[in-house]
């Protein structure tokens, strides 16, 4: 009977020393989790409710090291990591550090795109669940994280928007979207990550 209860005894004191995420909670990732090779590619594709497709496609992003500083390649972009893993000191950030389920805040964004066309985003985000998903490039544990609101732009477009955000801690970014902005739809999905044994 005595080792019986040691064992029971032994058994919660080892399921209570669960990883952070395993527990559902999440730390911002630092410099140190990411490698050189390490790889992300996403497929892409925006159609209005009436069938026209905006856009389709892949990205791609890819860690490098120059002179022995990490970056991060995004289309011709080369942005340090170190500028991805700085805490976001906005009261309305697009992630609130630490993620765990039930969690709710606002997230704001101003924005210029590469045409000069300004625009605002004001969102209301809320992490739904953590749990098993599978996307094309595999099955991982994510949070699903809802961000419902309006998005603006100086070209008078206007829509109420709801995007649903499956983000993995495993591989530090999101492995889907799915996004409804007035009559359009816009789907990304995570189709290969890899990064060196």
């Amino acid at each position: 009977m005595k080792s019986q209860i040691i064992l029971l005894f032994t058994l919660v004191i080892l399921s209570a020393c669960s990883t952070p995420k395993q527990s559902g909670i999440t730390q911002q990732p630092t410099i140190a989790d990411y490698q050189v090779g390490e790889k992300w590619v996403w497929k892409y594709k925006g159609v209005t409710m009436e069938g026209e497709v905006r856009s389709d496609g892949e990205d791609t992003r890819e860690i490098i090291s120059v002179d022995g500083i990490l970056f991060i390649t995004i289309d011709k972009d080369t942005i340090p990591v170190s500028d991805i893993v700085k805490s976001d000191e906005s009261e309305t950030p697009k992630y609130d550090w630490p993620l765990e389920v039930g969690k709710k805040w606002k997230y704001e964004n101003n924005w210029t795109s590469q045409d000069g066309t300004t625009g605002s985003q004001s969102q209301d985000a809320e992490i739904l669940s953590y749990q098993e998903e599978t996307v094309e490039a595999g099955t991982f544990m994510a949070y699903t994280i809802k961000y419902t609101g309006k998005i603006s732009n100086s070209r008078g477009y206007r829509a109420n928007e709801e995007e649903l955000w499956l983000y993995a801690p495993a591989v530090k970014n999101f492995i889907k979207l799915t996004q409804t902005q007035g009559d359009f739809l816009y789907v990304e999905e995570l189709i290969e990550y890899s990064k060196p044994k």
